[in-house]
């Protein structure tokens, strides 16, 4: 199949959508498809996909812009500049089927009529939300696809009556993503300290401050953030009244997140509500235990074993977060997470989906 893939961020960031989904397009494109992938970034060697760049312009540069409707944050700005340099790339009938996450504008770009030949199917991948389905207001009546991938449960239940669904987890490259030996030095971590490790961007849905709240009620222990945000400064002027010496944030290429897992005690994530954490698993397949907020969801994608909590009641999630530094993940879980989202067998999922689009379209 001639599959095309479509995000601004690909190449140019690594974070939750844009690894989920080239993961996807590595394995497919190895395993024998031709894949494309369009993004704001740069081509890097050793991919096995084609890649074309369509530029757009930082999602930093937009941070102090207004949210409104369409342009409901820095990303939705992001994402229109792409759209427009997307619509000079996209050529329809190049491809059997396309894939974004993206919505609105490059969701509509790729639907977009065509004058000569047919558009080829389009699916859309519930990385963000499934909001664009299930809503019927404002933009989101404009939402349309031809097959609709549910990253959890919950959205495959909202969803199943409505579109041509199939739930299909994420999934992580199982050779990076293991147990092994801490390199603290590589980071600049200090060995004799316990690492909290949040991997999130400083934004209002990550809880990035309640994580150093957390932290600092425990003696002795540090916080590692890596990713960065507009909300970079406050998280900083907070760590510095509440735990001075003992907070960093950095920024990681993709390719030492795994050491990086391996250099910490605990893996904590404070999302109230996730599509499909990635860093979760690539946490579990490290070995970490993983404290989080308590819910269905969370609970269906960690284990009911995990160090889930009530991360709104401050005492408590000290209490987890000092539980898991004096425990460890037992290697059969770790196994667990392996064998459950394998990229493999999640990109054949992909595969078989696709060609259930196609043939129906």
């Amino acid at each position: 199949m001639r599959i095309l893939f479509a995000l601004p961020g690909f190449h140019r960031y690594d974070r939750g959508a844009e690894i989920a989904l080239s993961s996807v397009a590595s394995e497919l494109a190895t395993s024998g498809d031709d894949v494309t992938l369009i993004g704001s970034g740069e081509p890097r060697e050793g991919k096995p996909y084609r890649f074309i760049h369509a530029a757009s312009i930082r999602r930093e540069r937009f941070e102090r812009l207004p949210s409104l409707p369409v342009f409901r944050n820095n990303t939705s700005y992001e994402e229109a500049t792409f759209a427009v340099s997307l619509a000079a790339k996209f050529r329809p009938r190049d491809y059997d089927v396309t894939v974004t996450c993206s919505f609105p504008f490059t969701n509509w770009v790729l639907r977009r009529p065509t004058l000569v030949g047919r558009r080829p199917p389009h699916v859309f991948v519930t990385q963000n939300g499934d909001w664009p389905s299930v809503a019927n207001n404002s933009e989101y009546r404009f939402f349309g696809c031809d097959g609709l991938v549910c990253t959890n449960p919950d959205y495959f239940e909202n969803n199943r009556e409505l579109r041509r669904c199939a739930m299909i987890p994420n999934g992580i490259d199982v050779a990076k993503f293991s147990k092994g030996i801490a390199d603290r030095a590589a980071f600049g971590l200090r060995e004799d300290a316990q690492i909290v490790l949040m991997v999130s961007a400083h934004i209002e849905s990550k809880r990035v401050e309640q994580g150093i709240r957390a932290v600092a009620a425990i003696a002795g222990a540090h916080l590692v953030v890596a990713g960065d945000g507009p909300l970079r400064e406050r998280a900083e002027a907070l760590a510095n009244d509440l735990m001075p010496g003992r907070y960093r944030r950095i920024s990681v290429p993709a390719a030492q997140m795994p050491a990086l897992y391996r250099s910490a005690d605990v893996f904590l994530h404070l999302s109230e509500y996730e599509s499909f954490g990635n860093v979760y698993v690539e946490a579990m397949a490290s070995g970490l235990p993983v404290v989080a907020h308590d819910n269905p969801r969370n609970r269906w994608l960690v284990g009911d074993e995990e160090y889930l909590v009530d991360s709104t009641n401050l005492e408590a999630l000290s209490s987890q977060i000092d539980n898991a530094l004096n425990k460890k993940l037992p290697v059969r879980d770790a196994q667990c997470a392996v064998e459950r989202f394998s990229i493999a067998a999640v990109a054949e999922s992909y595969r078989s989906f696709f060609r259930q689009i196609v043939g129906r379209a």
